[in-house]
């Protein structure tokens, strides 16, 4: 019968597309929301820079006009900063007051946009080069703005060889000595080298980014891991269930035919029985007339062996439920060694036991192990015709007992290990393929479970499980 069984795996298979994709998407996200984080962190960085440059301005104005442009208008009646006294006097005003701080080029323009003052005196006298934020400053409003230098990838990738913040801001004439809103006489430059404070951040980034994908990628093995573990164990209850399935259906199948041969054996054991019956009349009648016709012999010795076939048939399709008492296995062993082992012996069968010390009771019905143990017995005899040892051993496992027969026969044929229990299988000349059949039948009915396999030298071993009972004194 055909399943389907990947059918029930969809669940879990959706499950598992579910998750991973869920926590691609979690990665995804958390690098897209570091990565937000580090901008919103650089944004905060300019803007504390700005703030920065602003404060740096309003001080710088205020040294410059009351520590240079006040005493310098008042000694030389006017401000010439290409003068080499007065360019040292501004230049150490401004860089006393800028020290400390992370400044790299300081410009001061007049009016008409010229440079009056910078760091680098080559500077002095350029016009025109302000621009945008020199006209902004000039009106009167502060204002800021980034430059960067690197190739493209640098650049995009937020690392830039070089990146600065230049500001300018309108000098005023202060008004008082408490605020700064004189008018506007001339405009300051600050460039800041902001260059480590990103590359810090951009190291951050990375920090966060790396230590995200290795915490990810660990989540996302240990999903993998519990995802397989689970389709394991969902891929073997499936395989579990349709064994089940098939085990049900086989039951199902075998329990037509023992019905089908109980049947139609009880329908041929009556006619079976007249013909024995009458094949006695007839050796009786023909004794006298034919004492050497073995024609009677051959009808009952074949009526005898058919009715043994049907009484195969019979227990194998109508088993009947054990009568379970406490027994000894070694004594049911030992009455059958009696009644097989002359005959045994006088074939070439040698037959040794082995019993473990201070063997408990088993729950059991002694007759039906009987004929369990004896068939067992008469196969292993059957699969060495010439002879052989065999061997004979009950074990105590932890919570059962154990009866191995080891025979020297030829074993069984790997192609056919799993076709021994079917019923009518034999590989026998003469045989009704049932024997092994009615033994297992009647192990599993004591709750028990029977096991063959070859052994590593050459023969088989027939193992025979049954649960302990133990008496109570």
């Amino acid at each position: 019968m055909q399943t389907n069984p990947p059918k029930k795996l969809k669940p879990f298979k959706l499950y598992r597309y579910f998750s991973i994709t869920s926590i691609i998407f979690i990665f995804l996200g958390t690098i897209v929301l570091a990565y937000l984080n580090t901008h919103w962190a650089r944004e905060m960085q300019l803007q504390k820079n700005e703030e920065y440059a602003q404060l740096m301005v309003s001080n710088l104005n205020h040294q410059i006009f009351r520590q240079f442009i006040l005493p310098v208008s008042v000694r030389y009646g006017f401000v010439h900063l290409k003068d080499k006294k007065q360019y040292n006097r501004m230049d150490t005003i401004v860089r006393g007051t800028l020290h400390g701080y992370n400044i790299e080029m300081v410009n001061l323009y007049d009016l008409d946009n010229i440079i009056v003052y910078s760091f680098d005196q080559e500077l002095m006298g350029i016009k025109d080069i302000g621009g945008h934020a020199f006209q902004t400053a000039a009106l009167g409003a502060s204002n800021s703005e980034i430059e960067q230098s690197g190739d493209f990838w640098e650049i995009a990738l937020g690392i830039p060889k070089e990146i600065k913040v230049i500001t300018f801001a309108p000098l005023r004439a202060e008004a008082s000595l408490a605020s700064i809103t004189g008018p506007i006489i001339g405009v300051i430059e600050i460039t800041q080298d902001i260059t480590e404070d990103y590359r810090t951040i951009f190291d951050f980034q990375l920090l966060v980014i790396f230590t995200i994908m290795i915490v990810m990628s660990l989540l996302f093995f240990i999903l993998i891991y519990v995802v397989k573990r689970g389709e394991a164990i969902v891929e073997q209850r499936a395989q579990e269930q349709l064994r089940l399935k098939e085990q049900l259906n086989r039951a199902e199948h075998l329990s037509s035919i023992g019905e089908m041969v109980a049947g139609i054996s009880h329908e041929i054991r009556n006619p079976l029985g007249i013909i024995s019956s009458s094949a006695e009349l007839l050796k009786k009648k023909m004794a006298s007339y034919d004492p050497t016709s073995t024609i009677p012999d051959i009808i009952m010795e074949e009526g005898e062996r058919l009715n043994s076939i049907i009484t195969d048939f019979l227990n194998f399709a109508r088993p009947r439920q054990p009568d379970l008492i406490a027994c000894k296995i070694e004594t049911i062993l030992e009455k059958i060694l009696q009644f097989i082992g002359p005959d045994a012996q006088e074939k070439g069968y040698t037959l040794s036991t082995q019993y473990d010390p201070d063997l408990p009771d088993v729950l059991a019905d002694d007759d039906m192990l009987y004929q369990a143990f004896l068939n067992i017995l008469i196969n292993a005899m059957q699969s060495m015709p010439e002879g052989g040892p065999i061997t004979i051993r009950v074990l105590l496992a932890q919570d059962n007992i154990q009866i191995q027969f080891m025979d020297e026969g030829l074993g069984i044929d790997p192609e056919i290990s799993e076709k021994i229990w079917d019923p009518f299988f034999t590989t026998k000349e003469k045989g009704t393929g049932l024997g092994l059949g009615i033994v297992k039948n009647i192990v599993e009915s004591h709750y028990g479970a029977i096991y063959i396999e070859n052994r590593s030298t050459k023969g088989v071993t027939v193992t025979v499980a049954l649960p302990l009972y133990t008496r109570k004194t």
